[in-house]
């Protein structure tokens, strides 16, 4: 599953799993569909900021790594997006929703 953020600020696209646990981070249900209205935005964020800054990463190891050998992606780096998105928003003063990302037709 792919999540969709949309706002007059800008659009991005993450995985599920790990969009689901970064808006219960932010201190929202993680429920698909939901929207953030623009006053709410700078709270959202700020507890979002401070919840990825305390995530601790589980310890890497030669097993995470993907078969390139390269590290796995942080959640920080994974983040970062949302945080964008979310920052913008607020400058913009605009609303955010949320929604499950439809594969296209055809």
């Amino acid at each position: 599953m792919l999540v969709r953020f949309d706002s007059d600020a800008g659009v991005i696209i993450m995985f599920g799993d790990i969009a689901v646990k970064l808006l219960k981070m932010m201190g929202q249900s993680g429920a698909l569909p939901g929207a953030i209205l623009p006053e709410d935005i700078p709270a959202a964020l700020e507890r979002l900021k401070r919840a990825v800054a305390a995530y601790q990463e589980p310890p890497s190891s030669d097993e995470n790594r993907d078969r390139d050998g390269e590290p796995p992606v942080t959640l920080r780096q994974r983040a970062f997006p949302l945080t964008e998105l979310l920052a913008r928003a607020a400058k913009r003063e605009c609303h955010v929703i949320w929604e499950e990302e439809q594969p296209p037709l055809g």
